[in-house]
C-alpha cells in the first residue's frame, strides 16, 4: 500500500454535533472504526489528506492510532447536502488477505456502433475482493456493439482475484438507437420515396 494512504488518527472521547463542528473547524473529520467484533473506536482524521484519498471508491486507509497500525476500509461518507463538506466517515476494520464485499464503479470503454448509444443501467457491481487489492473500477467494453446488444453482470470480465456477488443476470449495459434518430429515419425514407414521384410528375 502507498505511504500516501497512511493516516494519523487521533482518538476522541468527546461527541455531539458541537464537538464535531469544532473538529471540522480545525480541519479534521470525525470518524468511527468498527468490525471484527471490536468495540467502535471514535477518531479524528486529517481533513485535507483524507478528502484526497476518498476520491477513490472503496479507499483503504492504513491508520496510525497511537503508534498502532490498523487497516480500515471506507464504508460510508456522510456529506452536508448543500455545502458538500464531509461531516463523518464510517470505517470498517479489515485484515490483510481478508476478502470484503464492495461495490465497484463500472466504467465504459470503446465506442458502440455508429448511431447507437450505450445506456449504463448499473453504475456499480457488487463483488468480493481482497481488502488490500481492491481495483478502482471494472471496465466494460462496448466497442462495435450494435442496437439490441446487452451486457449482463455475468458477461463482465472481472480483474484477477475479484469474484461476482451481484445477480449474474443484472443488466449492466444496453445498446440502443436514440429516440430522435429512430424517428428521423422513417421520415428520411418517406422523403426519398416522394422525391422520384414528384420528378416523374414534373416530366
Amino acid at each position: 500500500m502507498s505511504d500516501d494512504n497512511t493516516v494519523h488518527a487521533d482518538l476522541r472521547t468527546s461527541f455531539g454535533k458541537g464537538f464535531a463542528r469544532r473538529l471540522r473547524a480545525e480541519g479534521k473529520i470525525p470518524a468511527v472504526i468498527y468490525g471484527h467484533g471490536t468495540e467502535p473506536v471514535h477518531v479524528a482524521l486529517p481533513g485535507h489528506q483524507v478528502s484526497l484519498i476518498i476520491r477513490r471508491a472503496n479507499a483503504l486507509l492504513d491508520l496510525d492510532i497511537e503508534g498502532k497500525s490498523q487497516l480500515a476500509l471506507v464504508k460510508d461518507v456522510q456529506k452536508d447536502p448543500v455545502r458538500q463538506i464531509i461531516e463523518h466517515i464510517d470505517l470498517l476494520v479489515v485484515k490483510k488477505g481478508e476478502k470484503v464485499s464492495i461495490d465497484l464503479p463500472v466504467v465504459l470503454v470503446g465506442e458502440s456502433f455508429a448511431g447507437t448509444i450505450a445506456n449504463l443501467d448499473a453504475t456499480t457491481l457488487a463483488v468480493e475482493a481482497e481488502a488490500t487489492h481492491i481495483p478502482e473500477h471494472v471496465e466494460v467494453s462496448v466497442e462495435g456493439l450494435e442496437e439490441g446488444a446487452h451486457i449482463t453482470a455475468a458477461d463482465v470480465k472481472l480483474p484477477k482475484g475479484v469474484s461476482l456477488v451481484a445477480d449474474p443476470e443484472t443488466l449492466v449495459v444496453a445498446i440502443s438507437v436514440p429516440a430522435v434518430a429512430a424517428e428521423e429515419a422513417p421520415a428520411e425514407e418517406a422523403a426519398a420515396e416522394e422525391a422520384p414521384a414528384e420528378e416523374a410528375a414534373a416530366e
